[in-house]
């Protein structure tokens, strides 16, 4: 397996996915609770990804974005509970079934070998070899080079890009891919400005094309702005969600990271604009609600 790509027997013997039509649920999680070891990560979430949105999922460290996005995934098997992906419970897909349906991009895309990046990217398409599909190769892997702006280094190999820039080649794979769910996990993470609107942007242009994008993200700026729904992820379970506007108060989102926030519309878009609220004494700190 290479970045999460493996090699499929049998490829053409499998029955390629239907379009959902916008709004339709693509995957849900229904009373869906992981245990991860001795401890509880995920207990009774309830979410449903529709085709033709961004769902982000936000919340603190150790909330369990990561483990349900993996449970969404259909990379980690419940303890109970259930994930469906195109009605199906997840883990009744085959690997290569599965693979045509979804396409997941991991907090760490990590590559041993001095692979060029056009063949990196190219490994995206493995999933549809030997279907009518396959013939669409070429344009899926130019495309997403395109999309992640890393078409002028197709040619440098893959461990002598910088963070950055291997973060958006991993992206330009999982888009090459061409599923109808895409499954992100921290995209923004190693990104300047620049490159995390270019990414969010990718994001809402697959969602307006029907595809349902789920979307794990720290910044909750980012989250507002980009997201047509918001899940709040708080102790292992779905605290809000909703369009964002609904979701991100302050008062939820202070009890929720420990940390007085405030929010407020942007003056131009609307849109909830959320900041730390910083105390003009610096000697005397706010004082963090507990948990």
């Amino acid at each position: 397996m290479i970045l999460g790509i493996p090699k499929f027997p049998g490829r053409r013997t499998r029955a390629l996915p239907s379009p959902v039509p916008p709004g339709g649920t693509v995957a849900e999680a229904v009373g869906l609770r992981v245990a991860l070891g001795r401890r509880t990560v995920l207990d009774g979430v309830d979410l449903t990804v529709r085709a033709g949105e961004v769902l982000a999922l936000v919340g603190p460290n150790g909330a369990g974005k990561s483990t349900l996005l993996a449970a969404l995934a259909g990379d980690l098997a419940p303890a109970a509970g259930e994930v469906r992906i195109a009605g199906r419970p997840a883990g009744a897909w085959a690997a290569a079934e599965l693979a045509l349906r979804r396409a997941v991009l991991p907090q760490d895309a990590a590559l041993s070998f001095p692979f060029p990046v056009a063949e990196v990217v190219s490994m995206g398409r493995a999933p549809w070899a030997g279907t009518v599909r396959e013939a669409e190769d070429g344009a899926a892997v130019a495309e997403a080079l395109a999309l992640t702006e890393t078409a002028e280094f197709a040619g440098r190999p893959f461990p002598a890009l910088s963070g950055g820039e291997r973060a958006r080649v991993a992206l330009a794979r999982v888009l090459a891919q061409r599923t109808g769910l895409l499954l992100l996990d921290e995209p923004t993470a190693a990104l300047d400005l620049r490159h995390q609107e270019l990414v969010l942007g990718v994001c809402r242009e697959r969602a307006a094309a029907g595809a349902a994008v789920v979307v794990v993200l720290h910044d909750l700026g980012l989250a507002a702005a980009h997201a047509d729904r918001v899940a709040v992820l708080h102790g292992g379970r779905v605290a809000a969600a909703g369009p964002p506007a609904e979701v991100l108060g302050g008062e939820l989102l202070s009890r929720v990271y420990r940390q007085p926030v405030e929010v407020f519309p942007h003056p131009r878009t609307g849109t909830p604009v959320v900041l730390p609220a910083r105390n003009p004494n610096p000697d005397n700190p706010p004082h963090l609600t507990g948990p």
